[in-house]
């Protein structure tokens, strides 16, 4: 092995460090620390796990966490009506609506109805126009496309003017990255080429990447000889494969695959995030951070 690994666990460390200390200055000085609420309808047990590591993480920083369950079988009026309590409740700064819904429920609606102001999952319509725009009008980037820039900048990845190649093309991951990457201005001014399951000569587009972000979805995809030597490889796919038993609490635990080989990849690649531990931790953090940022706007205080 040959790669850097890029850790996505130790930068969420000195990230997290960043924002406590931000928090206790905001407490000291407005007598104001972030507000969160997690909003999780049902019972659904990945959610919960998902919803729970997100309030220790804010509950450590020093936030006013809140965490608001619902019922499966709760109304989407009702729902609706929870989340505008929230719009107009000047001690949250951030609402986050934990996916799925079920099924009677408009999710697009849902997620529509959260303050754009308070968006810090960065879904909104008029988050993802600001994103566009990029510079200033950026408010909240989304999590896990702020994570990778994030791990990028702060392992000194060169991406001005390096040539990016993105392959997946979601809402969530793969177009904003694209757009992120590609803004005029410090941690972008790469050259982003968008690429997918559909593209024809997809390893040619890859091969070309000093940066590779794979974000398919697919476990495998990316191919050990689609990798340009010395490259940076982003691997932001968490494939689950199978289950294993946990030799330390003997309970059975989900093997994790990202859209990469790793241990091919990391004898070609100059640098890799590693599957888990690489992109998924910088998500939580981003969270934190945007948290943080609401919070501050709300107070007018520069981000």
């Amino acid at each position: 092995m040959t790669a850097k690994i890029i850790s996505g666990t130790d930068l969420r460390e000195a990230i997290l460090t960043e924002i406590r200390g931000e928090t206790e200055s905001l407490k000291n000085k407005y007598g104001k620390v972030p507000g969160l609420v997690t909003i999780l309808v049902g019972s659904n047990p990945a959610s919960q796990s998902y919803v729970s590591l997100k309030i220790q993480t804010a509950k450590s920083l020093g936030y006013k966490e809140i965490q608001d369950t619902c019922s499966e079988t709760i109304s989407e009026k009702d729902l609706l009506d929870c989340i505008e309590s929230y719009n107009n409740d000047e001690n949250i700064h951030g609402i986050l609506i934990q996916l799925p819904l079920p099924k009677h429920i408009d999710e697009k609606k849902v997620l529509y109805a959260v303050n754009p102001d308070k968006d810090v999952d960065g879904f909104h319509p008029v988050n993802a126009g600001r994103l566009m725009i990029g510079g200033s009008e950026v408010k909240y980037p989304p999590c896990t496309p702020a994570g990778i820039q994030e791990l990028l900048v702060r392992s000194k990845i060169q991406i001005d003017g390096s040539e990016i190649v993105v392959v997946g093309r979601s809402n969530i991951v793969g177009k904003p990255i694209a757009v992120m990457l590609m803004q005029k201005g410090a941690g972008a001014n790469g050259t982003v080429t968008v690429v997918h399951t559909g593209t024809k000569n997809l390893d040619a587009h890859c091969r070309r990447a000093d940066i590779l972000i794979a974000a398919a979805g697919v476990p495998g995809l990316i191919q050990p000889q689609w990798i340009k030597p010395g490259s940076c490889v982003i691997d932001v796919g968490v494939n689950r494969v199978g289950e294993k038993i946990s030799a330390k609490t003997g309970k059975a635990i989900a093997i994790l695959r990202g859209d990469v080989d790793f241990e091919k990849a990391s004898d070609i690649a100059g640098s890799i995030t590693p599957v888990p531990g690489g992109v998924g931790p910088m998500t939580i953090a981003m969270l934190m951070k945007n948290t943080l940022r609401a919070c501050k706007y709300s107070l007018g205080v520069s981000s």
